[in-house]
């Protein structure tokens, strides 16, 4: 059965009016039409349509004020405006103002039915998205973790093997790479993974504190200590015990930590009672601790019982495949989060995403999509609502870089490196558009144009 949907049609020409209204009745849908922005508003509190189709230049308001009003009060709802050649940089303002997209007069009828069909479709699936998140919410899948990267497709086929064991598992690489996310992995596809799963950072505690964090103590144990609390090993049981920074544990716990892997008991603090735990014990870091064995700040015993699976997982930088993936991820996320409608994000942002040293890894682009989106009044990501740095690269980090002379240079300087990066995927893809445009993170109507923008060929390419 075909869905009918509500169209609302604002445009001060009466025959733009009644050429649309009809049209699109004779399609099937339902139509109402406003000529200003001004009438357009009422009628748009009053039917809520599916989507608005609005003229830019009307009397008394415009669509562009219009608009504006329209996305504070119903940010999902689609808007389309009309425009003449002479305002496409008004246009473009609008889609940094919440504008789904634009068409420019003369226009096409079956083009503006594909833009609306387009847009519809995109608000159902993101509905679908939202729905989905919220079914994921309460589970754990395969896929929280998100990658295009050979290397990382590796360490997940590994991680699937390492859950069906009962092996401790040493996970290191940089901060923000995402080694609790592997480590809840583990966790949920074994075996204990009705088990709780609980983390300590021990980095975060002094000695006095972490002792007792994880081993619990005895009413009077201490001064303040006034009731028996049980610590995080007793609270693991048949389940999974994620120790991150362990380099950053003191040398006494350290061997308190061996004793309990070697023989799985332990005291509370204060205590004489042995307490028997069954736990997994998953230990992350930041760094080198067969350095630190060498330099005697790290047991050697201790090394050997966690290391019995090592995963080393790679920085951003390099699995740059990711990095669109993982931006539009952090785009839906944060869009949802923040009840947002935000599209894409435009191909001059995305290339500067993707040639970012990413010194924080995942965890920084997370902050920047949040950042982005926060900041952001319209629904596409631009460049200018990036930090200051992606913008002026030779600011951003200490490696030397080409000197630029103005503006101007810099620019030219993006897009030699978004051009490199497209002939790149492309060439990947074999000339395909669409896997193209989905490994970019982008539209394919936005590939489209940068591709008629740098005389790409994709079937020469």
């Amino acid at each position: 059965m075909k869905t009918i949907y509500r169209i609302l049609i604002v445009d001060d020409e009466d025959n733009v009016r009644r050429m649309l209204a009809t049209a699109f009745s004779l399609q099937g849908h339902e139509t109402h039409c406003a000529s200003n922005g001004k009438a357009a508003l009422s009628l748009f509190s009053e039917t809520l349509p599916d989507v608005v189709l609005m003229d830019i230049r009307m009397p008394e308001m415009d669509g562009i004020d219009a608009l504006k009003v329209m996305r504070a009060q119903q940010p999902r709802i689609p808007v389309i405006l009309m425009t003449a050649y002479a305002e496409v940089e008004t246009a473009v303002e609008a889609l940094r103002s919440g504008a789904f997209d634009y068409v420019i007069k003369p226009f096409d009828l079956d083009e503006l039915s594909m833009v609306i069909q387009r847009a519809l479709q995109l608000q159902e699936m993101k509905q679908e998205i939202r729905n989905l998140h919220k079914a994921l919410s309460t589970s754990w899948q395969w896929g929280h973790i998100l990658t295009n990267s050979p290397r990382m497709m590796d360490i997940c086929k590994d991680t699937a093997k390492i859950a069906l064991s009962q092996a401790n598992v040493l996970i290191s690489g940089e901060s923000g790479t995402g080694k609790e996310l592997i480590a809840r992995a583990i966790h949920y596809n074994s075996k204990r993974a009705n088990g709780p799963f609980i983390k300590i950072n021990c980095a975060a505690l002094p000695e006095s504190l972490l002792e007792s964090e994880l081993f619990g103590h005895e009413k009077g144990a201490f001064t303040g200590a006034q009731s028996l609390r049980q610590g995080l090993f007793e609270r693991a049981h048949q389940g999974t015990l994620l120790l991150d920074e362990i380099g950053e544990m003191p040398l006494g716990l350290q061997a308190k930590l061996l004793r309990i892997l070697q023989e799985r008991e332990f005291e509370r603090i204060g205590g004489h009672q042995t307490i028997r735990v069954d736990i997994r014990i998953v230990a992350a870091t930041n760094r080198c601790l067969q350095t630190m064995v060498k330099e005697g700040t790290f047991r050697e015993d201790l090394f050997y019982r966690l290391n019995v699976i090592h995963l080393t997982l790679p920085p951003l930088r390099e699995r740059r495949e990711d990095i669109a993936l993982l931006a539009n991820h952090f785009l839906q996320k944060f869009s949802s989060e923040n009840q947002r409608d935000i599209i894409e994000i435009d191909p001059t942002a995305m290339s500067m995403l993707t040639a970012w040293p990413w010194p924080g890894n995942i965890r920084e682009l997370s902050n920047v999509i949040e950042r982005a989106v926060v900041m952001n009044t319209g629904a596409v990501i631009f460049a200018d609502d990036l930090p200051d740095p992606f913008r002026n690269p030779v600011s951003a980090t200490t490696e030397p870089k080409p000197s630029y002379s103005g503006e101007r240079n810099l620019k030219e300087e993006i897009k030699r490196e978004e051009k490199r990066i497209i002939l790149e995927v492309l060439d990947n893809q074999d000339g395909n558009r669409t896997r193209t445009a989905l490994m970019l993170g982008i539209s394919r109507r936005a590939l489209m144009y940068k591709l008629q923008e740098y005389g790409i060929d994709p079937s020469g390419s």
